[in-house]
């Protein structure tokens, strides 16, 4: 699936979990974004590529769940920070 997109998988998260994403809230949810980046910093220092492959995909699902639930589109987000023809002052 190389031509997945942002807005799509975000979509495809709401549809299979917002129910029960919404009724965890926006704080425990956070906290398990913050548990994922963990993950990853730690399968960043390790040597299982698979590891680390799916740690940079469950960040992703969690920010999209995060998103979801705070009704955030991420696809306009970014593109409008980054992609507009004003780039971003400072850093990202």
């Amino acid at each position: 699936m190389n031509d997945l997109t942002i807005a799509a998988f975000q979509k495809h998260i709401r549809d299979r979990y917002e129910k029960v994403d919404r009724e965890r809230g926006t704080p425990k949810t956070f906290v398990w974004l913050i548990e994922e980046v963990g993950e990853l910093a730690t399968a960043i220092n390790g040597n299982d590529r698979a590891n680390l492959e799916e740690e940079f995909a469950d960040v992703i699902a969690w920010l999209c769940t995060l998103a979801n639930i705070n009704d955030v589109d991420l696809s306009a987000a970014i593109a409008k920070k980054y992609l507009s023809d004003a780039p971003p002052e400072g850093t990202k």
